[in-house]
């Protein structure tokens, strides 16, 4: 029986970056899906890895990010990517997330960058109190900017694990990246990943086993 459904935040409860960054893209005459290549070479040690583990600072992230593009032969600031990264809420998954808070144990984890205000790196206040009261319903939220780890490195779900107190065999974890599931699926744990939000909430009422809209 599940105990606890751990949930990733951007393109999870909110909507996908990737699609503001594909309108960025299309605005300027770049390459579809340029950003998402750039921050995919080199994962674990490129501008935007040492960005959401705190090893960077803004600035120098916008320097390291625009090097990285003009390595490619685009112009593009660090800093304009940054400015994409907040999406909308998506109501149908913030009513999941509320009644699942109410019946199970629920965490965060989330890869972030000190940029924007709180988890959720929103750039507004009316955003910022609307993640505010989703990050309340979670008991545990840990952040790669804050932690230092970032996913799929498999020390920042079992931080997640201890925190909540809870076996990995007894949770789910959703995630929009396939990377980021691979890892908890190792250790035991359930995982849906997110492509499209109406079939993920699907499965999801299946391994809670109750209704969740």
């Amino acid at each position: 029986m599940v105990k606890a459904v751990i949930w990733d935040f951007g393109g999870v409860l909110t909507t996908s970056p990737f699609e503001a960054f594909n309108v960025y893209e299309a605005e300027r005459g770049l390459p579809k899906d340029l950003i998402r290549t750039i921050n995919a070479t080199n994962g674990d040690t490129n501008a935007w890895a040492q960005f959401e583990s705190n090893a960077v600072t803004l600035d120098e992230f916008d320097g390291l990010f625009a090097a990285e593009a003009k390595e490619r032969g685009y112009n593009v600031p660090g800093k304009d990517i940054i400015a994409l990264l907040s999406g909308d809420l998506r109501p149908k998954m913030v009513e999941a997330l509320r009644r699942i808070s109410e019946r199970l144990i629920t965490g965060c984890i989330t890869n972030n960058v000190k940029a924007g205000e709180g988890a959720g790196m929103a750039r507004s206040a009316d955003k910022v109190a609307a993640n505010d009261a989703v990050m309340d319903m979670f008991q545990v939220v840990i952040q790669s900017s804050k932690v230092g780890l970032r996913k799929p490195d498999p020390k920042i779900y079992q931080m997640a694990l201890k925190a909540l107190d809870i076996a990995p065999e007894d949770a789910v974890y959703i995630d929009d990246l396939g990377i980021n599931l691979k890892p908890a699926r190792a250790m035991g744990m359930q995982t849906i990943k997110v492509v499209n939000a109406d079939v993920a909430l699907a499965e999801l009422e299946d391994a809670v086993g109750f209704a969740l809209q």
